[in-house]
């Protein structure tokens, strides 16, 4: 045990504001974490963690240390690595929209481990606002418009959408003609989970983006139910065109108002400041951003 893993094991605590987590994380025995943690407190003769019954926190002596130790450990990586050559490995914490990551980033997965062998995956699946430091997450990848961040945020693709509804919807409300025709028809509502609101369809006209929110008898806050809904015949919806290329195909969903454009929707990869980028999260965000770079969006 050497000071540079106490380091390590003080910073994932001060993260996942948890001593049990962490040893996790770290796949450590809960013990030594909290023996390595004792054993810094006691050599620094300051206490830079506050425990509760439910949470640990940092104390302003932890949170001073805690902002060294980052850019310590990075630098001490990013030398290792590039006077060894090392290997990437360990534990890799990503979270991935579910669509794009069944569509786009599972088939090549085995490429990737087979690629890089020592390091251990765990995917999640959300399409939700992550707290990257608090959840413990490296790496997260979302299709949208992307609030503020501290995060850095690399933009990876840009999807073709689509205005489609079923053609049971459309016998029954009739086919718009125009963009003002919109009015007289209903939507199925996704619902941000970013703002909790409605997300108004758009379409780019000559004078900038137009946003136009229909009413509807249903709201969903998730992609695999907005499409559900519109295949149901509930209202129309804007879609990636990859996601529906099948129902298109074989004519249970139909485009609307196919001359008007709608704005692609963006896909990016959020994650830490690149100077506490460990080495397994670079090639995994590289490995990332070739993928979609390869693929016809």
């Amino acid at each position: 045990m050497d000071r540079f893993q106490e380091m390590q094991v003080f910073v994932r605590i001060a993260e996942r504001h948890s001593f049990t987590q962490a040893a996790d994380d770290l796949q450590m025995p809960r013990a030594t974490v909290t023996n390595l943690m004792k054993r810094l407190e006691e050599r620094l003769g300051a206490r830079l963690l506050e425990r509760t019954t439910r949470t640990v926190r940092l104390t302003p002596d932890g949170d001073a240390h805690y902002r060294r130790c980052v850019r310590l450990i990075a630098d001490m990586e990013e030398a290792e690595g590039s006077f060894r050559h090392a290997e990437p490995k360990g534990l890799l914490r990503v979270n991935l929209q579910g669509t794009l990551a069944r569509h786009f980033i599972v088939p090549g997965l085995p490429v990737f481990l087979e690629r890089y062998p020592q390091i251990e995956l765990h995917v999640g699946e959300d399409d939700r606002f992550v707290d990257l430091v608090r959840e413990g997450v490296d790496c997260v990848l979302r299709a949208g418009t992307l609030q503020d961040s501290s995060m850095i945020a690399k933009r990876v693709a840009t999807l073709e959408q689509v205005t489609v509804a079923s053609p049971t919807y459309l016998a029954r409300m009739g086919t718009p003609e125009n963009i003002d025709s919109l009015a007289a028809h209903r939507a199925v509502n996704y619902v941000s989970s970013a703002s909790g609101r409605n997300v108004a369809l758009e379409f780019e006209m000559a004078d900038g983006v137009q946003s136009i929110e229909l009413p509807g008898a249903i709201s969903v806050t998730g992609v695999e139910l907005y499409t559900q809904a519109a295949l149901a015949g509930l209202g129309i919806v804007q879609v990636p065109r990859y996601r529906i290329e099948s129902e298109l195909a074989d004519g249970r969903l139909q485009c609307v108002l196919p001359d008007l454009i709608v704005p692609p929707m963006p896909v990016s990869l959020l994650y830490p400041h690149a100077r506490q980028l460990s080495a397994r999260v670079r090639v995994f965000v590289d490995w990332l951003s070739d993928i979609f770079a390869k693929a016809d969006v």
